[in-house]
């Protein structure tokens, strides 16, 4: 018998097998459906099979993430159960009786992983209290401290596509796991040999009341300055998310006029109907919210992501609106909390993709700073964080409260930018050229390799190291970080650091969420004799050249 025969054949038996273990009637007589056809010949069913049984999906740092849909390689009942019991056995090796507190948003079957959480997590004798409705990740991650749980678990797929769902995991301190915990809790989940071993209770956990959610409000407020200014009209999308009403209590309690929403995005839909992609950063993610913008001309154009844990921001232009790069907000709002004034032993904070010019702003004010692996699960640890920021749109404006990314608390602080800058007669746009001018144009672009297959991410980065490059647009190469080998000075992580000779970087890694490989690039041009737009003009040709480079370096 072939190989391949073979591989379909052992596919087959395990699915069977799945299908008879699981919980759930509509993914097992979806797997089912799926086993019928290829076992008859079906090429497309067939592949589908294999990658549905191509493994347990993998619990990592980012928690689970993966499509809905039947098989051990698929977000569902069975694999969430297994997850849960395996966090609760890792937590049952130092608490007796640990407490969970799970959150959800409002993709398909959010609130059906968290009921199943707290059914698995009483069942082995532990405590569980589930939040009230779908609501922001922030309001989880607050909820886990606030509540002084041991640990807590948030069903969302943050900015993925529709047919995705996924379980991040807090510990204790409100921030979430990293290495060894997932490894330690992958290791529980592996021991697991079928769902129906694992006990589950038919009720019995704690369904809260809004107080979590209120307390949370009261919190979220104080990121702003009770005596700045408050004229502003703001535009917002919750892409469809569970931002809205969030955000708009948020303003209202903090004084705001409650923001303009996008009509056809503003209510939870699990479907995105208007998006593609549920992520401002992707090309027309933002369409509908411009569109109001230039109906209604507003201060400012917010976004936050479906789960709310990002923000994004436009401003007006001469040329029309215009979204801003992460990068920039990261700057906008730490530059104005350093103004604002912050202990003198305040740490800003920002992973290592992110715009070295939040550390050239902390220099000049004196002011602490560090780089970090990428994700909030560094950043929140940093020791006296203050302040920390990712360039995919992340920013922790309130660790004290949420140790994670807020995309609401976030919305506040550009709020109380946008609104004092109006009252001086200013603009967002007019700070962020003040900044360059002070600091230098930090100019960033960033671009994906999307693959299908994993293993061609491997190849690319083997291939990079065995053929290192010397020159990039035409300036030499002065060093190079291998972050697996821990070069920097962090933790090992997959991945390549470049520094050329003019200053500029180039980092190159595997995403941890999706399937492609990311490379960042940043040039840094000083502006000479307030040439503001000559900076610019040659900070975006050399970006270009780089980018130019990297592309064929890292191409399939």
């Amino acid at each position: 018998m072939a190989a391949s025969d073979l591989q379909v054949t052992e596919a087959i038996e395990a699915a069977r097998a799945w299908a008879s273990d699981d919980p759930d009637p509509q993914t097992r007589a979806e797997l089912e459906a799926v086993i019928e056809a290829a076992g008859s010949g079906d090429t497309a069913a067939t592949q589908d099979l294999l990658d549905r049984m191509s493994g347990l999906l993998q619990f990592g740092t980012a928690g689970l993430r993966g499509a809905l849909g039947g098989g051990p390689n698929r977000m569902n009942r069975s694999v969430v159960i297994r997850a849960a019991a395996g966090l609760t056995a890792y937590l049952k090796k130092s608490v007796s009786e640990p407490f969970v507190v799970i959150g959800f948003d409002a993709r398909i079957n959010s609130d059906v992983f968290a009921r199943d959480t707290a059914a698995v997590v009483l069942g082995a004798g532990g405590r569980a209290s589930v939040l009230s409705r779908p609501l922001p990740t922030p309001v989880l991650a607050y909820a886990v401290r606030h509540l002084g749980a041991d640990a807590g678990v948030m069903v969302t797929a943050s900015h993925n596509p529709p047919q995705d769902n996924g379980y991040k995991v807090y510990l204790g301190d409100g921030s979430q796991i990293v290495s060894p915990s997932d490894v330690d809790i992958a290791a529980e989940i592996s021991r697991i040999e079928r769902t129906r071993d694992v006990p589950l209770a038919d009720d019995g956990w704690e369904t809260l009341d809004d107080e979590v959610f209120e307390s949370y409000l009261r919190h979220v407020i104080d990121v702003v300055s009770p005596d700045t200014p408050r004229d502003l009209v703001v535009v917002h999308t919750a892409l469809h998310g569970v931002g809205s009403e969030t955000v708009a209590r948020a303003f209202e309690a903090a004084g705001y006029a409650a923001p303009l929403p996008v009509p056809s995005q503003a209510q939870p839909d699990p479907l995105f109907p208007t998006v593609p992609f549920p992520n401002p950063e992707e090309p027309g993610a933002m369409d509908a919210a411009l569109d109001l913008a230039e109906q209604t001309e507003p201060d400012v154009v917010i976004a936050n992501d479906p789960d709310a844990d990002r923000c994004a921001v436009a401003v007006p232009g001469p040329g029309g609106w215009r979204m801003l790069r992460g990068d920039e907000v990261g700057v906008l709002l730490g530059a104005h909390l350093i103004d604002r004034g912050v202990p003198a032993d305040a740490v800003f904070a920002n992973s290592i993709v992110s715009s070295r010019m939040l550390a050239t702003v902390c220099r000049a004010a004196g002011i602490a700073h560090e780089e970090t692996l990428t994700g909030f699960k560094w950043i929140s640890r940093v020791a006296g964080l203050r302040y920390g920021y990712e360039e995919a749109l992340g920013y922790c404006v309130d660790p004290a409260q949420v140790r994670d990314k807020d995309g609401v608390s976030a919305a506040l602080v550009v709020a109380e930018i946008a609104a004092s800058l109006k009252a001086a007669g200013r603009s967002i746009s007019e700070r962020l050229d003040e900044l360059a001018v002070e600091h230098g144009v930090h100019a960033t672009d960033s671009f994906s390799v999307r693959v299908e297959d994993l293993a061609l991410l491997d190849q690319i980065m083997a291939r990079l190291r065995a053929q290192p490059l010397s020159t990039v647009a035409g300036v030499e190469i002065s060093r190079v970080d291998d972050l697996a080998a821990g070069d920097g000075g962090l933790p090992p992580t997959e991945g390549l650091r470049y520094f050329l000779a003019d200053h500029s970087r180039v980092i190159v890694r595997p995403s941890g969420t999706e399937p492609k490989l990311k490379v960042y690039l940043e040039v840094i041009e000083p502006v000479g004799d307030g040439d503001l737009a000559g900076a610019r003009s040659r900070a975006a040709e050399r970006v270009a050249t780089i980018r130019s480079d990297l592309e064929v370096a890292t191409a399939l």
